[in-house]
């Protein structure tokens, strides 16, 4: 049963009997919580107008101080991205660096951190104005050049101390790099193959002094993005771009027709000595038959020197008689009409002889005249004795 309600107890939760029936009075309710906490607090409680207000005062001061030091560890608490580092200053001299992750420091003012990315890429362009991009080559010509460069912090301390502009200093580091390397190398060789020589080097030159300054910077990439010679001479070095391209395409079309020429001799060359080598073991194998033949001739001639001798003869004949275009036809005993095919025996187009190409025909079905050969020599009269 609440304190208030009829019939309940009449003492209210500060220990005071209740007999109205009304609400309580607040000023009533303010004062007595008031007095309660200012006991709390180490302060007297006491009723009445005329009671200290010390106690009070105090209790306001221990909040205030627990409040400060809340706002106190808040300031010492400090929490580091991965990506960034925490250089602590205290009173205005460098600490120590903070990794990522929760960290403690005494609170501000006394400590201070300056927070730092060290993931961040970053990229400066030099040669976007003409007293940036003109540089003299080697060969006392100039030429354009723009090129850019990435770099990111490796060491924050370095980057907040060592150097009042870091950025400006790798700006000036990067020009005087590739004005030494350019200096050094010819103008030719910048604008074609020798680029990316040139970006190396200049790399490696910028990045040794960064480190020398302790600037706290890092190369990441240098690209040269362009290489040419100065507008007012552009349209000159276009022609003679253009004549360098012309030699060396007469100088790769000579070159192609000089191994064509040269494959078609060597070629000709291997087929000549093929034919010879041929004509070579022709001609041997051709005597060796010749000599096995005279040989097995010798054999037969010195068995039966008439037959062999007769048999030589009318070879030799045949042979000869062959070759040419007269005819010797024995008429006699007949009187049959004999047609002779003279336009073969005469034109020989195929290459065949008159004995072979020639087939005597008759008119009338009749048997046909006796066509005897040449007279033949007595069997008398030896081959060699002509």
């Amino acid at each position: 049963m609440a304190w208030n309600e009829p019939g309940g107890d009449k003492k209210d939760p500060w220990g005071q009997n209740n007999n109205q029936d009304g609400p309580p009075d607040l000023d009533e309710v303010v004062r007595k919580m008031r007095d309660k906490f200012g006991g709390v607090f180490g302060g007297k409680s006491g009723g009445g107008s005329g009671k200290s207000s010390g106690g009070g005062m105090s209790g306001l001061i221990i909040i205030a101080l627990i409040g400060l030091g809340f706002v106190a560890l808040y300031n010492a608490t400090y929490v580091i991205e991965p990506a960034e580092r925490g250089v602590v200053m205290r009173l205005g001299k460098y600490v120590e660096t903070l990794q990522p992750g929760l960290n403690f420091q005494l609170p501000s003012p006394i400590d201070r951190v300056l927070r730092v990315n060290v993931d961040q890429v970053r990229a400066v362009t030099i040669g976007t104005t003409k007293a940036e991009s003109l540089m003299l080559t080697q060969d006392e010509n100039i030429i354009d050049i723009e090129f850019t460069v990435q770099y990111r912090i490796n060491n924050a301390k370095d980057y907040m101390f060592n150097d009042r502009d870091p950025d400006q200093s790798l700006r000036q580091a990067t020009e005087t790099s590739v004005r030494e390397i350019v200096g050094k190398s010819k103008m030719d060789f910048v604008i074609t193959e020798g680029r990316d020589v040139v970006a190396d080097k200049a790399k490696l030159l910028v990045q040794e002094i960064l480190d020398n300054y302790q600037t706290g910077l890092e190369i990441v990439e240098f690209n040269m993005q362009d290489a040419q010679p100065p507008e007012e001479v552009q349209a000159a070095f276009n022609d003679v771009v253009k004549a360098r391209e012309d030699e060396e395409r007469f100088k790769n079309e000579a070159d192609a027709y000089a191994r064509d020429v040269l494959g078609k001799a060597q070629g000709a060359a291997q087929r000549t000595l093929l034919d010879a080598q041929a004509y070579k073991s022709r001609a041997v194998e051709s005597a060796s038959g010749e000599a096995s033949r005279f040989e097995q001739l010798l054999t037969e001639y010195q068995k039966a020197p008439e037959v062999t001798r007769e048999r030589l003869y009318i070879e030799t004949m045949e042979g000869v008689l062959s070759q040419t275009s007269k005819i010797m036809v024995d008429t006699k005993g007949g009187n049959n009409l004999l047609y002779l095919p003279l336009d073969q025996l005469v034109g020989r187009s195929n290459g065949k002889t008159a004995r072979d190409s020639w087939s005597p025909s008759y008119v009338e079905k009749s048997p046909p005249s006796t066509i005897t050969p040449p007279t033949t020599r007595s069997n008398s009269r030896q081959p060699g004795g002509r």
